[in-house]
């Protein structure tokens, strides 16, 4: 990552190159827009911090020509104090912020630092509606995903049983399909059953099938899901929704890779792959005395346990982008993006219905946009994210910060920080008592 300074005064130059590679930010310098203009043609910089005036080529004719021509790169305008109201209006034609003269260090260090973080939020949501994903529906670089996916690589060659685990939203559909895809038996298809979803009067027939005559309307033989998938992967979802008795059934067929037809007498050999998710704590059932502790075991061979959204917050640009992708394609729109102070309200927001609540979200703003990108008014009532200082100021609070810094840095000088502002005692003493800043 480089960064490119600005600035007709040597000494301010390598001042500020200095202390971002102090951070280990590297830097490179030019003395005048001309210079910086040439270096931006040849090199790949992760924003410009360039003064507003130089001869030459100045910092607003050198952010007009990086909108107009050149690389798609975040600009922080410098200015003295007397130049204030030229910064704002850099601003206005896409300067991502500003900062007056003189700064403390650390100033332009949170400053910068900030919209890099932005670029970089940006960065990921391009990442999400781009890259080719290496396992079907992965998405996530945070640690905890990664973790999940080192694990997934080693388990899913195996023939072993996996309990998935996690809050309702959270992708445990999405784990167990990249499970199978990357197991030997991802030639066939991966049947599931959601066993929330089955009335319990049918959940036994739908399960292990049933013999003709079985019950009333049985008029003939009809194999169960576990029947239908041999040779591949079932996937037993909402599994802490079973009924006992039918979890007695279940722990049979674990233990002896054999099922019975409802109706029937002969036991028939299976060749499945179990794999079992819930949203439920199963411990807490067990300890109710809802689901069976033998059964626990020999479902939890191994455990995956999906962290719900709020605890990968770093995964929402890719996810946003990802689905933006997916919206734009479903819905035939163009959406480039989502501007940054979206992106950080989503990044903000509990998500209590985890990635599925992310979705449904994304696919309302794509459908509502009407802009290239999506703005926060397009993501409805979420609640947003803590901004940081409005770049778009007033004149007043512009003054009133500059005039803040001023004295904090002269240790409350009058005189002295008039002489740096370019102001009169009489103006700055003006200044302090309209601000209120008589204590400083």
């Amino acid at each position: 990552m480089k960064i490119l300074i600005v600035d007709d005064e040597a000494d301010i130059r390598e001042t500020i190159a200095s202390l971002l590679e102090f951070e280990e930010i590297e830097a490179l310098t030019a003395e005048n827009g001309l210079a910086a203009r040439r270096l931006l043609e040849h090199d790949v910089f992760a924003a410009v911090v360039t003064d507003l005036s130089m001869p030459g080529m100045n910092g607003l004719e050198l952010l007009e020509w990086i909108q107009q021509e050149g690389p798609a790169i975040p600009v922080i305008m410098m200015s003295a104090y007397g130049d204030v109201e030229d910064a704002v209006a850099a601003v206005k034609l896409g300067a991502q912020d500003y900062i007056v003269k003189p700064f403390k260090p650390d100033e332009l260090l949170i400053r910068l630092k900030r919209i890099l973080k932005n670029r970089e939020l940006q960065d990921m949501m391009a990442a999400g509606q781009q890259k080719a994903l290496d396992i079907e529906g992965w998405i996530g670089k945070s640690p905890s995903m990664l973790a999940i996916r080192n694990l997934l690589e080693k388990v899913a060659p195996t023939p072993s049983t996996i309990l998935i685990t996690g809050e309702s939203g959270t992708g445990k559909e999405v784990i167990a399909q990249a499970v199978h895809a990357r197991s030997p038996r991802a030639k066939k298809a991966l049947m599931a059953v959601n066993i929330a979803g089955v009335p319990e009067s049918l959940l036994e027939s739908e399960l292990f099938g049933y013999e003709k005559g079985a019950f009333t309307g049985a008029g003939s033989r009809k194999p169960g899901m576990f029947e239908l998938a041999s040779g591949s992967t079932l996937f037993l979802d909402e599994i802490g929704d079973m009924p006992m008795h039918l979890q007695v059934k279940l722990l049979r067929v674990i233990q002896e890779r054999k099922i019975q037809r409802l109706g029937g007498t002969q036991r028939l050999p299976i060749n499945v792959r179990i794999l079992a998710a819930t949203n439920r704590k199963l411990e807490e059932r067990i300890a109710e005395g809802l689901f069976r502790e033998d059964l626990y075991y020999r479902l939890n061979v191994i455990h995956i346990q999906l962290p719900a959204l709020r605890e990968r917050r770093e995964d929402i640009p890719l996810l946003a982008g990802h689905f933006i992708k997916k919206y734009n394609a479903a819905i035939g729109k163009r959406v480039e993006g989502m501007q940054t102070d979206a992106i950080r309200a989503l990044q903000h927001y509990n998500f209590p219905g985890n990635v599925r609540e992310l979705e449904n979200i994304i696919e309302r703003a794509v459908i509502l946009a009407e802009k290239k990108t999506i703005t926060l008014k397009d993501l409805g009532m979420l609640p947003t994210a803590p901004q940081p200082a409005e770049m778009h100021a007033t004149m007043d609070e512009i003054q009133k910060q500059a005039i803040i810094n001023t004295l904090t840095r002269c240790d409350g000088n009058r005189s002295k920080a008039a002489r740096e502002l370019g102001l009169d005692r009489k103006t700055i003493q003006n200044k302090i008592k309209e601000y209120g800043l008589d204590g400083l």
